[in-house]
């Protein structure tokens, strides 16, 4: 009998030792089939653009199919959750973003855990936000709106694509940071805020730049000031909200390239660096210019990336519930 149990023994260890060297052999020979990156969003948004970009370039660079699944729903959390179930081998991978980190907080009982439960690659893009008005109002600085919503208590509206989005939590840090009361809008959508907000049905919003900007080219909206640490290229003249005077609310929102938690380490190395020879490609950087995304901050490293992810969950977990939201 001890015969036989060291004999299952010897043959359970050649089988565990040949399943690892065809692990091995798979991440070393990585991509040899076509990669899905999956989008949490809906397409023609600003994810789905930046992913189609992008996908285009890492085909390039990895002589491999990469082809965009768009996995819409629950504040992008249904395509997270379905990344976090595949195989950990560096064909299915996600493209994360801010509203991952606010969702951390904002939702109960998530099916997955955006910290420990992805590798994440490497930083995308990032995105600034700008606050603007509706020209008709009476305020046409910072200090004017701080002010009239200050002596109008509950009354300022601001309005956002969603709760939970980057545009509502700027919003959010905003009334926190200035002491003020101003009541938020949720719409279905960028586009119909905006629409409203044109029309004057609601005062303010913390809009994406590149959704915002014609609008504030063409004097249909006020900008009064952006939510970076630096001025905004695509917006030179307005200021930040620390040259206002504001300088603890910053936002900057971000999307990046996660991978299931367990992907091997030189498959994880490889999708980085070829996603940074992307962000240098010339179609990428016009791409870019035209949309309004910014590059991220360099080293973009899987480490550096991590804290960042780390970083924002905390800043958002924070703002989350000292504003006691959670999504409906």
């Amino acid at each position: 009998m001890r015969k036989q149990n060291i004999k299952y023994m010897v043959v359970a260890a050649t089988v565990s030792l040949g399943l690892f060297a065809t692990s091995a052999q798979a991440a070393e020979s990585y991509p040899d089939k076509p990669i899905t990156m999956v989008v949490g969003f809906a397409a023609g948004g600003a994810t789905d653009i930046l992913a189609r970009l992008v996908a285009k370039g890492l085909a390039e660079e990895l002589d491999q199919a990469v082809v965009v699944e768009n996995r819409a729903g629950a504040g992008s959390n249904i395509g997270a959750d379905y990344v976090n179930r595949s195989k950990a081998d560096g064909y299915t991978l996600y493209v994360g973003s801010i509203t991952n980190g606010i969702n951390y907080s904002l939702y109960d009982n998530l099916q997955h855990d955006f910290i420990d439960d992805f590798e994440h690659v490497g930083m995308l893009a990032r995105i600034t936000n700008v606050l603007v008005v509706n020209p008709d109002r009476p305020y046409k600085t910072v200090d004017e709106y701080i002010a009239y919503a200050k002596a109008h208590p509950g009354e300022v509206t601001c309005a956002s694509s969603s709760i939970g989005s980057s545009i509502h939590m700027s919003c959010e840090l905003f009334k926190l940071s200035t002491g003020t009361d101003i009541l938020h809008v949720p719409y279905r959508g960028s586009g119909p805020a905006v629409t409203d907000l044109v029309a004057g049905q609601v005062d303010s919003m913390f809009d994406n730049v590149p959704s915002a900007i014609s609008h504030i080219k063409a004097n249909n909206l006020r900008a009064l000031a952006t939510t970076t640490e630096e001025r905004t290229p695509m917006l030179p003249d307005v200021p930040t909200f620390a040259e206002e005077g504001i300088e603890d609310f910053v936002v900057s929102g971000w999307f990046g390239l996660e991978a299931p938690k367990g992907t091997p380490d030189n498959v994880v190395e490889t999708l980085n660096i070829a996603l940074n020879k992307v962000l240098e490609h010339k179609d990428v950087i016009q791409g870019f210019e035209k949309q309004g995304f910014e590059f991220p901050q360099q080293p973009n490293s899987p480490q550096t990336y991590s804290d960042h992810v780390v970083t924002e969950v905390e800043k958002w977990t924070e703002v989350v519930t000292k504003a006691e939201l959670k999504a409906e």
